[in-house]
């Protein structure tokens, strides 16, 4: 559990990224624990769709750390990707790893033919609609009712769309 200790203290060592294998599935559901879903990702499911030849994973790590601080993973079909999920270590909000990560990622999925990007976050999840506003995605839609709250209510989800070309 030392590595787990280590990825919830902050760092403010240069950021770096790279894409992740099955070998970081175990730390990309942790993440996905941490990022306050309703319910978490399983290692054997993030092994699956990290393994998945449609799915690109990109991590976020700090130093010379081998575990990631933040994962992002989308979903590609023909020229479209979705973001699955992107979730940065509680300790380590707010210090620029998800602009540096979305960046990273936004500019491999263009590499392999995306031109329209799309994801969903909770309203009201400000840090997030800034980071994504921040990369100029735009409001498409409004899903009523769509995420599961902890408490037993629903929350809505915001549509957005980047398009890359």
């Amino acid at each position: 559990m030392a590595w787990l200790r280590a990825l919830l203290r902050p760092s403010s060592a240069p950021a770096r990224t790279m894409r992740l294998d099955a070998s970081h599935a175990r730390q990309v559901a942790v993440l996905h624990h941490l990022g306050g879903f309703a319910r978490g990702w399983e290692p054997a499911e993030c092994a699956a769709l990290i393994a998945d030849a449609a799915v690109v994973t990109d991590g976020v790590f700090c130093g010379r750390r081998n575990e990631p601080l933040g994962f992002v993973m989308s979903r590609k079909a023909a020229d479209e990707a979705e973001v699955l999920s992107i979730v940065i270590a509680p300790g380590h909000r707010g210090d620029g790893l998800g602009a540096v990560l979305l960046a990273a990622h936004l500019a491999r999925l263009g590499e392999e033919g995306a031109r329209h990007v799309f994801l969903e976050v909770e309203e009201n999840n400000e840090p997030a609609e800034r980071l994504y506003r921040h990369f100029d995605f735009r409001e498409v839609g409004r899903r009523k009712g769509y995420y599961p709250k902890a408490d037993g209510s629903r929350a809505t989800a915001i549509a957005m769309r980047l398009d890359l070309a």
